[in-house]
């Protein structure tokens, strides 16, 4: 995660910052990983705040809307 992602995701009604003790869930910060869905990973890809990626974790079915190139730009080293 990056700041710029999760601003921009909060901004879309996504609000992954914020602790939710009732789910479990204790927000999320830069630097750490989480599963984003395709869809919005995209919309931030062009609003030019989409997060690294584990390309390892990453199926492969997402080639049929992304290219190889543009994910390898976005892997985590």
């Amino acid at each position: 995660m990056t700041e710029a992602f999760l601003q921009y995701s909060a901004q879309q009604g996504n609000d992954l910052i914020t602790p939710m003790p009732e789910y479990n869930f204790p927000g999320l910060k830069p630097g750490d990983c989480w599963c984003v869905c395709l869809g919005r990973w995209i919309e931030a890809h062009r609003a030019g705040v989409a997060p690294k990626i584990k390309l390892t974790a990453t199926h492969a079915s997402v080639l049929e809307f992304l290219d190889l190139e543009t994910l390898q730009r976005y892997e985590l080293s």
